[in-house]
């Protein structure tokens, strides 16, 4: 099975942006595809942040 190349763009759905449960999952299921740590930073509209990370990794936000 060949790998085909997907377009990449805005959503235009305001309500379908907001849902960040879909990126945390994929974040999951990268890690755990790949074996590899994970860090996501998410912010939202409003300024509000969002973090994941898979292991023990400590964002600062301090660094932010």
């Amino acid at each position: 099975m060949t790998r085909q190349m997907i377009q990449i763009k805005k959503m235009d759905d305001i309500t379908a942006r907001q849902r960040r449960r879909g990126l945390l999952k994929k974040a999951y299921e990268l890690s755990t595809l790949c074996d590899d740590d994970i860090a996501l930073i998410v912010f939202s509209a409003t300024g509000k942040l969002y973090e994941y990370s898979n292991s023990s990794m400590w964002l600062h936000r301090s660094r932010l």
